[in-house]
């Protein structure tokens, strides 16, 4: 039984590496979500963590005998910290924006000052905000290469990852590539911008956080009642000992982690579509 188990599992997870090399050919988003996932594990602190999980699916195997409920257990013990702890995500992606907002305003008054862009990004790599500190001194390094100004703006842009950064290095490229008239005023209207944007992820954060925090009593309260049964009803749960009920209790992990996705999409903050994602950059950022 064991070894068929194996064999599905090998097959799926073959399948899903198929796919995934299908799918970074057809689409240069999906390549870089690609790199980002292989590259993944090895983080910092993803080690830990990677070992916490082949720990937690081993100890849930060897107890329950369920291969499957091992597999699911090393997953959760990957993702739900994340899934479930703090917003993280929500406080990155504040920090960014505002960090943009900043950063626009460097330029702004440096170039008000004559500099040249090259001259002015430059200027800005020892006062530059952290969060985005590693993202400008690539975008300086790849101008002082030779590289065009629409090509490493919209890379810059691509690094943010956020809809602000895509208008701000829009508009930079345009001022590169031809006059561009009012751009001071231009990128300080883009910093107040990006300014109240934040502000409103802010306000947005409270209604987030209560569906967060369903989220968390729904898993607690299925996973004790599961542990509960194993202690005091496992005649309950024998069903799940065969192949087919493997099987089921695979599907159920499925429909689970489909479930706790929707939900972590819904808590996320909407910051609006990219102009200079991959697809548009052709057509957005003026050659």
């Amino acid at each position: 039984m064991i070894e068929t188990i194996a064999v599905i599992a090998a097959g799926a997870v073959i399948g899903a590496g198929v796919w995934l090399v299908l799918a970074a050919l057809a689409d240069p988003e999906a390549g870089r979500r690609l790199r980002r996932l292989r590259s993944a594990p090895f983080e910092q602190g993803r080690p830990l963590k990677l070992t916490v999980a082949i720990v937690g699916a081993v100890a849930v195997w060897t107890v329950t005998g369920w291969p499957v409920a091992g597999l699911l257990a090393g997953v959760g013990c990957w993702w739900l910290p994340a899934m479930l702890g703090p917003d993280r995500y929500h406080q990155q992606q504040v920090e960014r924006i505002e960090a943009v907002a900043a950063w626009t305003e460097m330029l702004r008054d440096l170039m008000a000052g004559a500099s040249g862009l090259h001259q002015a990004i430059t200027a800005t790599l020892p006062i530059a905000p952290a969060p985005i500190q590693a993202d400008v001194a690539r975008l300086s390094e790849q101008l002082r290469l030779g590289r065009p100004p629409h090509e490493a703006l919209a890379e810059f842009a691509d690094d943010v990852d956020n809809p602000t950064a895509d208008l701000v290095a829009a508009a930079l490229s345009t001022a590169a590539s031809k006059h561009a008239a009012d751009l001071g005023t231009l990128l300080g209207t883009l910093a107040e911008s990006a300014r109240e944007q934040s502000a409103m992820l802010v306000r947005a954060a409270a209604n987030r956080a209560r569906v967060r925090t369903s989220t968390r009593i729904i898993i607690a309260v299925t996973l004790g009642m599961a542990v509960l049964l194993m202690l005091f009803s496992p005649d309950y749960l024998e069903p799940f000992d065969g192949f087919l009920g493997q099987l089921v209790l695979g599907g159920i992990g499925v429909l689970w982690a489909a479930a706790l996705t929707w939900l972590v999409r819904l808590s996320r903050p909407k910051l609006g579509p990219r102009v200079l994602a991959p697809g548009k950059r052709r057509e957005e950022v003026p050659a």
